[in-house]
């Protein structure tokens, strides 16, 4: 059997997906605010996104999904869009900073 991957590793394969709007991956914008790995190989992550109604919802959600599922051990992945803490450009990692010019 496949050991599950670690939290380090759901944030880094994370940094694939980006907000398509801002052009950042998620992780450094700083939209992740947990993730949670079973021994089952579930994965759930909980995040946020810049705005409420963001347009790219779906498609933001689903494309984490697909990015954690592609890493040996992930039986399921499940993202869910919080709205609390609402995001600010504090949350923003030092390289997200960098990525938009701050």
């Amino acid at each position: 059997m496949v050991e599950a991957p670690s939290k380090d590793q759901v944030l880094e394969v994370l940094k694939e997906v980006s907000d398509p709007e801002i052009g950042v991956n998620v992780v450094d914008l700083g939209l992740v605010y947990s993730v949670d790995v079973q021994n089952d190989g579930s994965v759930t992550v909980e995040m946020t996104l810049t705005a409420p109604g963001c347009p790219m919802h779906d498609t933001i959600t689903r494309t984490a999904e697909m990015a954690i599922e592609t890493l040996d051990g992930v039986k399921e992945a499940h993202v869910d869009i919080v709205w609390s803490p609402p995001w600010t450009p504090d949350m923003l990692t030092d390289e997200g900073r960098r990525l938009l010019g701050f």
